[in-house]
């Protein structure tokens, strides 16, 4: 069997994480501090506190930004969700718009038509690894700066609605010559087991504020308010007579280990080889199915954006919900694993029941009852890369003409 997407996990990986083991500091220390350096660096943002999860670095962010009752957040229906969930930890109201017609990102008109005074975050999803239209997300933020209504002294600071980029899918991916992490006001990472860059389960959040803002001020705020508001680390408290600590502020407990940052300093050095890859294999699924009249082939690459590879999102045109189901089987049944990313957030009962109608978001729909995921990652051979375009070829072709 094929698998969908397992983690790069050898030799390397296996020797760097024993020797954190070894090291006698497995908690956050050394190899997490240096793991957030190196992200900053790669992607060009002003300063990362790495996570335990992307779900709770952005949770956490968004209350550290003064997100609660009484606020908006504007997200894409078109996601998992988790995005959606942090907002509704905050109390704030989930505004979901539609995504557009060229690829799964939300659409840029549909944007604008929901912002109102309590909208204080736009939280774009690069789905796939595909970047969105961050420039002209931002530009719509300062052109609503009349509407925007502040309610605590960061948010008056910045003086427009904050741009929160979910790059859950995007390490890596570019965007008019800049890395994702470097796209948005805060950009947040997702380092699970199935993510391009793993460190098993884990996160980032990368901090890309006005020059204005004091970021040394923000990753001092960020780091203690993910260690419960404690004022010092562990690291910290192993400084000669350095035992005594206070808590500020009643916080959270999601930092990142070292066991977890010995994985991701491994992923990250070899990250380029790890993209390579990727393109390769989605090369070849492009010119398999390009000949193919009933294929919609995913965005991944214009003028402006080139994408981090992370999924490729086939489209199989004319085709009912109940006959991408079967080719799906059928597919399985030739022992390959293929996915559907995503089910938009109405068809979710818990979704459903907060009063969200999927017959408000037409082009969702329609593109998640035609999209078949195929498996893309670094140990994926040309073998069989070659084996899962024929199985996708004869399931399509089966259930086509049954």
């Amino acid at each position: 069997m094929i698998p969908f997407s397992p983690p790069r996990i050898d030799q390397k990986v296996l020797d760097e994480v024993n020797a954190t083991l070894l090291s006698g500091w497995i908690t956050t220390g050394p190899r997490t501090k240096l793991f957030e350096k190196k992200i900053t660096e790669y992607c060009g943002c002003k300063t990362t506190v790495a996570v335990n999860s992307w779900t709770m670095g952005m949770e956490v962010f968004l209350r550290w930004w003064g997100i609660g009752p009484e606020d908006e957040v504007i997200i894409p229906v078109y996601t998992y969700c988790a995005s959606a969930n942090v907002v509704v930890h905050t109390g704030a109201k989930v505004v979901m718009v539609d995504i557009g017609d060229d690829d799964f990102n939300m659409a840029l008109d549909k944007i604008e038509a929901a912002i109102t005074p309590r909208t204080k975050v736009i939280m774009p999803v690069d789905v796939s690894g595909f970047p969105c239209d961050y420039d002209e997300i931002l530009t719509m933020a300062i052109k609503q700066q009349k509407l925007f209504n502040p309610s605590n002294e960061k948010q008056q600071k910045l003086g427009r609605i904050l741009i929160a980029s979910d790059a859950a899918h995007s390490f890596g991916a570019i965007y008019k010559g800049k890395r994702s992490g470097s796209l948005a006001d805060v950009s947040c990472f997702s380092f699970h087991a199935v993510k391009n860059l793993t460190t098993a389960e884990g996160g980032a959040v990368c901090f890309n504020f006005p020059d204005d803002f004091d970021h040394d001020e923000i990753y001092s705020d960020f780091v203690t308010i993910t260690l419960h508001g404690q004022s010092k680390d562990a690291l910290a408290k192993t400084k000669k007579g350095a035992w005594k600590y206070d808590v500020v502020a009643p916080g959270y407990k999601c930092n990142m280990t070292d066991i977890q940052a010995a994985i991701g300093l491994v992923e990250l050095e070899r990250y380029n080889e790890n993209l390579g890859r990727r393109k390769t294999i989605f090369s070849t699924y492009e010119k398999a199915f390009s000949t193919e009249s009933w294929a919609i082939l995913p965005s991944h690459a214009n003028s402006e954006k080139i994408s981090s590879y992370h999924l490729y999102l086939l489209r199989i045109n004319g085709i009912t919900e109940a006959d991408r189901d079967a080719i799906i089987q059928e597919i399985f049944d030739q022992d390959v694993s293929v996915n559907v990313h995503f089910q938009p957030l109405p068809l979710l009962t818990a979704y459903k029941n907060l009063g969200f109608d999927i017959s408000d978001y037409p082009i969702a729909h329609n593109k998640y009852q035609s999209e078949i995921t195929l498996p893309v990652y670094y140990n994926l051979t040309d073998d069989q890369t070659r084996k899962v375009i024929e199985a996708v070829k004869n399931a399509v072709k089966k259930i086509r003409t049954a």
